[in-house]
């Protein structure tokens, strides 16, 4: 079995999703099909066959999710010494060479990805690029739009990427 990695807030998400699925949604679920059917027909009744379609949902998403931190390897960067170069977790700053523009990602697995919050996957090709590299390394990142070159400006093992 392969083991993905994860950061630690990603697997306290994972776990907290879980945990509101168990206690909470799944009995608001048996609750609403009982209810449903005690209201007797089942064949018509529209709310029974949304609680039943819901109650699928749910039990899918507590496998999935379980499945996913049966597979999750932790990683938490802030118990890592800083070593200067780029590792699952860190966060980096890095500056487009073409633009001039700097950005701060942080390297994260592929579940926790979110591009808008700055949160790139491990398996994306910047952080491809940029994994194993030191502060003032250029790195060039092939992109659709053509090839793009970063210097890092900065690694930190910070607990939460900047938003």
């Amino acid at each position: 079995m392969d083991k993905e990695p994860m950061t630690a807030r990603g697997e306290k998400k994972l776990r907290d999703e879980l945990e509101h699925l168990k206690s909470v949604r799944r009995p608001q679920i048996v609750q609403a099909i009982a209810e449903a059917r005690a209201q007797g027909d089942l064949r018509e009744n529209a709310e029974y066959q949304y609680a039943k379609e819901e109650q699928g949902f749910i039990e899918g998403r507590i496998v999935e999710i379980e499945q996913k931190l049966s597979k999750a390897q932790v990683i938490d960067v802030t118990k890592i010494p800083p070593s200067g170069k780029v590792i699952f977790g860190t966060t980096v700053g890095v500056m487009n060479l073409d633009t001039d523009a700097d950005v701060t990602y942080q390297i994260v697995g592929d579940d926790e990805a979110d591009i808008k919050a700055n949160r790139l996957s491990v398996y994306s090709p910047i952080a491809r690029a940029l994994i194993g590299k030191e502060i003032g390394d250029v790195v060039k990142v092939v992109t659709p739009g053509g090839d793009v070159e970063y210097e890092i400006c900065s690694v930190e093992h910070l607990a939460d990427a900047p938003e």
